[in-house]
């Protein structure tokens, strides 16, 4: 990575900022493209380039996207709830955007682009864990929106010989996620909660499980599935720790009051195998819920 032009959509946000910390580390010379709508500008990296950008516009993401080496396509509007309310909107920056950066990085002669994918994508499956192989049976716009995007990179792989690899996380957490509005993730809902010395709020009965990963531990994944020679023919692996954990037990490991509201529509457990990440870039979790917990 040392001394290679990168770009990072989404760079400003909660997993893009890290992977720009990871990735100045190396000694890369970072472009960060983020129209700032959910990203904040303290969350860049002072020695990284932002583009205060839109990704729905081909033509001001083009020149920042010449000859860089790698793009890690982090950028999207996230959350299930959110994408069922705004389907228009989401689609577009989820679906259109993501054909954008394939297209910019296509022209650029980018030697491989990195996706963010999504577990939701599998929506419910009647095993568990959750394999590469089963069929995607999204549950919501934003699960079918980031499938979709997958499919594009495995296209542009094939038709255009754009190295593409796509990563489906599993619900991260970690430092910098966001504990702002209706839709925060989990975790970050419950520490300022509890902060406040407000009850943590659970959707339903509690019951429902999820793979929490940490932003380390995807930060890693990324890049590795840059580096490998394995990849860069449109695959998709899960990058999720292969544990899962009830919303009633992550309260429980935090501590404190809870108070139980209306349920989501949302699947009921995700839970990833790993073994395809291990085989093709050599990645495997390294941060347990416990100790991610614990550095928060």
């Amino acid at each position: 990575m040392k001394n290679k032009k990168v770009v990072v959509t989404g760079g400003a946000g909660f997993i893009g900022s890290n992977l720009v910390d990871a990735l100045v580390e190396k000694g890369a010379d970072v472009h960060v493209i983020d129209d700032l709508s959910a990203g904040k500008k303290e969350n860049v990296n002072e020695k990284a380039t932002l583009h205060v950008v839109d990704i729905r516009n081909l033509d001001e993401i083009s020149p920042i996207i010449k000859d860089a080496e790698y793009v890690f396509h982090l950028a999207a509007l996230p959350r299930v709830q959110f994408s069922i309310e705004h389907p228009v909107e989401t689609n577009d920056v989820n679906v259109n955007g993501t054909l954008n950066i394939l297209i910019a990085a296509q022209k650029a002669q980018v030697k491989r682009v990195i996706y963010t994918a999504s577990s939701s994508a599998y929506g419910d499956q009647k095993e568990m864990p959750l394999k590469e192989i089963m069929v995607a049976n999204p549950k919501s716009p934003y699960g079918l929106q980031k499938y979709i995007g997958e499919m594009y990179c495995k296209v542009w792989s094939a038709v255009h010989n754009l190295e593409t690899v796509s990563l489906r996380y599993f619900n991260v957490y970690g430092k910098r996620q966001s504990d702002e509005g209706e839709y925060a993730l989990v975790i970050a809902k419950f520490l300022k909660q509890k902060a406040e010395g407000n009850p943590m709020t659970i959707c339903g009965d509690g019951e429902n499980t999820r793979d929490y990963t940490n932003v380390k531990d995807v930060v890693r994944a990324n890049i590795l599935a840059a580096q490998s020679e394995k990849v860069g023919k449109g695959e998709v692996m899960n990058i999720g720790a292969g544990n899962n954990h009830s919303v009633n037990n992550v309260a429980k490991l935090i501590g404190g009051e809870v108070k139980y509201i209306e349920a989501r529509l949302e699947p009921a457990n995700t839970l990833a195998d790993f073994t395809l990440a291990k085989e093709l870039i050599g990645w495997e979790p390294q941060v347990t819920l416990e100790q991610g917990l614990k550095e928060l």
